[in-house]
């Protein structure tokens, strides 16, 4: 379970984690993270594949990044996420590092030890800093929420079954139950 610990934190808290260890950082506040189950880690693959091959056959210009992967969001140093899927276009957010500033797109996929994470701090945290496109993938409940954070136009609860419409990319969908088969 993601819960905060009881002090404001750095990045520098972060990096002196020891190794293995996992956690983000939301305005100065530590969420450890537990390890992903097996069909966490099934979505997140499939996801980067499905994305990637997609931005590749439109010879498109952003890039995706599974977790753990750091994004700094507002370039500062107490807020430090990792995205189980992060899309940047603007090449100049990245460096070696990582992500400086909001991903165009990210995809979660919720942890059954606290789901309420996604769906409350990290949507407030998302939609403040300028990410455009947010998806909460839950498994358990087989729903995929889509945030549309640039015109709200798409925003929408789908089923597994459903074919899920994209945002930032007009002609790009996806059927989750199909990626755990």
């Amino acid at each position: 379970m993601a819960l905060p610990l009881e002090k404001s934190y750095t990045i520098d808290d972060i990096y002196a984690l020891p190794e293995g260890q996992r956690a983000e950082l939301i305005d100065g506040q530590m969420y450890m993270m537990a390890p992903p189950i097996r069909v966490h880690q099934k979505l997140v693959s499939s996801f980067t594949k499905i994305i990637g091959n997609y931005i590749d056959s439109k010879h498109g210009n952003c890039e995706v990044y599974p977790a753990p992967f750091a994004v700094f969001l507002n370039e500062d140093d107490r807020n430090y996420v990792e995205p189980d899927i992060s899309v940047i276009c603007d090449k100049n957010k990245l460096n070696d590092k990582g992500c400086n500033g909001a991903p165009d797109w990210i995809i979660e996929i919720t942890s059954p030890s606290n789901p309420g994470h996604d769906y409350g701090v990290k949507l407030f945290k998302y939609r403040t800093a300028g990410v455009r496109e947010y998806w909460i993938v839950n498994p358990s409940k087989q729903t995929v929420i889509v945030y549309d954070f640039e015109n709200e136009k798409k925003t929408n609860q789908y089923s597994f079954d459903d074919t899920v419409p994209g945002c930032i990319y007009e002609d790009f969908s996806i059927t989750i139950a199909e990626l755990l088969h």
